[in-house]
C-alpha cells in the first residue's frame, strides 16, 4: 500500500509576514471609516499635572534624536517610559504587559506564530490571554511594514480568545497609529487604521497616553 506524503502546513512568522502572505491564508480588507475609533479616542481620561510634565520632558529630551535612535534606543528612552507610566500591571486582575512574548495560532491550513514586541495579557508569569498589542519599529514603513505583522498578531489573538474585536497599535519612528481588527466570519476580517499621532507634538503625545489608559481601563472593566 502506497501512502501519499503528508502535506506540510505552512508557517508564517509575525516578524516577516507581509500583506501578500496574509491575503493567501485569510480574507482581510481595510475599512477606511474612522468612526469606529470614536468611543476609544473620545474618552474622558484626565491627565494629571505630573503626568503632563513627564510627557513634556520626554519630548524635550528625545524629540530631536528620534529619527536617529536605533530600535532599542527608541524603546528604552521614549516608548517604555510612556507604557510604564500607563502601568498595565495589576495583580488583582492578573494582568500585565509583556515584551518579546511568543504566541501561536494553529489551523489545519496554516500556523501564525512568533515573538511579539509588546502585549497586554492575562497572566503574571506568562501570557495566557492577550488583549492588546503594540508593534514597535524605527525603520520607515517602506523598508519594514509593521501593519501586516500587527494584523497577524491580532488575528491570532482574536482566534485564541474567541473574540470578535482586537485592538493594537504600531509605531514607526515618532508616528503612532492605532488599529482595530474585526472578525466578520470564519477566516474573514476587516481592519481600521487611525489617523497619525506624532509623538513629538505634545497634543498628540497626550492623546496617545490617554488612548493607552483608555484601553487599560477597558480591559479591567471586561475582567470585572
Amino acid at each position: 500500500m502506497i501512502t501519499e506524503p503528508q502535506q506540510q502546513v505552512p508557517i508564517y512568522n509575525f516578524g516577516t509576514i507581509n500583506f501578500k502572505d496574509l491575503e493567501e491564508i485569510v480574507v482581510i480588507k481595510r475599512n477606511v471609516s474612522n468612526s469606529i475609533f470614536s468611543n476609544w479616542f473620545e474618552n474622558d481620561i484626565q491627565v494629571s499635572d505630573n503626568d503632563q510634565n513627564i510627557l513634556d520632558n520626554l519630548i524635550n529630551e528625545n524629540a530631536i534624536f528620534i529619527d536617529s535612535y536605533k530600535e532599542e534606543e527608541l524603546k528604552v528612552k521614549f516608548i517604555a517610559p510612556i507604557l510604564n507610566r500607563v502601568k498595565f500591571t495589576d495583580i488583582d486582575h492578573e494582568i500585565r504587559d509583556f515584551y518579546e512574548e511568543k504566541i501561536s495560532y494553529k489551523t489545519d491550513k496554516f500556523i501564525l506564530t512568533g515573538i511579539t514586541d509588546f502585549l497586554v495579557s492575562r497572566g503574571l508569569e506568562y501570557s495566557k490571554k492577550p488583549y492588546f498589542f503594540i508593534e514597535e519599529f524605527k525603520k520607515s514603513i517602506k523598508n519594514d511594514d509593521p501593519r501586516p505583522q500587527l494584523l497577524a498578531e491580532l488575528i491570532a489573538a482574536v482566534e485564541l480568545n474567541n473574540f470578535k474585536i482586537m485592538k493594537g497599535a504600531y509605531i514607526v519612528g515618532a508616528i503612532w497609529n492605532f488599529v482595530i481588527l474585526e472578525k466578520l466570519a470564519e477566516n474573514k476580517y476587516q481592519y481600521f487604521i487611525s489617523i497619525n499621532f506624532d509623538s513629538t507634538k505634545i497634543a498628540d503625545l497626550t492623546a496617545i497616553y490617554k488612548n493607552l489608559v483608555a484601553i487599560k481601563e477597558e480591559i479591567f472593566q471586561m475582567l470585572d
